[in-house]
């Protein structure tokens, strides 16, 4: 595994480089509610799209082409509030929310999962399903700036790590450990501002 990691990285291309790069600095951005942050994941995501139809990991590729998306509809939606001088706010989610999103994301999980092993699309069929569907439903609670989507990214990075440690992204490995921790510190972030919002009576 060490040399074939080696091997890999040697091997990176230039194109995945900046891709990654792009990806720490709209997570960076993203942690200072900068609206910014979201060219910087049109850019970077476009060029994953493109990494990962190549090579063989459908979800990882549709998922990109999702956020491209996503991206559009983040930065309008940060700029139009911002112009309006009327942020959006950070805000909590109850329990009861966090178990839906919970029950839905596994249950299609399991159900992409078994149509991609079923057809033999993908290295690595549920692994690349749970990181693709709990990254489409926790891009839309950043945008809306769900204060938990850092915790759950915590968790969808990790598992990312996997998957592209087994499939050959080595410097996607990088960034996906780098933005675990980069999670940790954009929930810190939002945590304090959060408590320093005036809270409704």
């Amino acid at each position: 595994m060490l040399e074939a990691m080696l091997n890999g990285l040697s091997a990176l291309s230039g194109w995945e480089v900046f891709a990654a790069l792009l990806g720490v600095a709209y997570i960076i951005f993203a942690a200072r509610e900068s609206q910014w942050c979201w060219p910087m994941a049109f850019i970077s995501t476009l060029i994953y799209t493109l990494l990962f139809w190549d090579g063989q990991l459908p979800m990882q590729a549709l998922l990109n082409f999702y956020y491209m998306g996503m991206a559009i509809y983040g930065f309008l939606l940060w700029r139009q509030h911002k112009l309006a001088e009327n942020d959006i706010s950070i805000h909590s989610w109850p329990w009861h929310f966090h178990l839906l999103f919970l029950i839905t994301g596994s249950v299609l999980t399991v159900v992409i999962g078994q149509y991609l092993s079923s057809i033999e699309a993908s290295q690595n069929p549920y692994l690349d399903a749970g990181v693709s569907v709990f990254s489409v439903l926790n891009t839309w609670l950043m945008a809306r700036k769900v204060l938990q989507n850092w915790l759950y990214w915590v968790i969808i990075d990790a598992a990312a790590v996997a998957l592209y440690l087994q499939t050959g992204f080595y410097a996607t490995v990088a960034l996906f450990s780098l933005y675990t921790v980069l999670a940790l510190a954009g929930f810190m972030n939002w945590l304090r501002l959060y408590r320093q919002q005036p809270k409704l009576s």
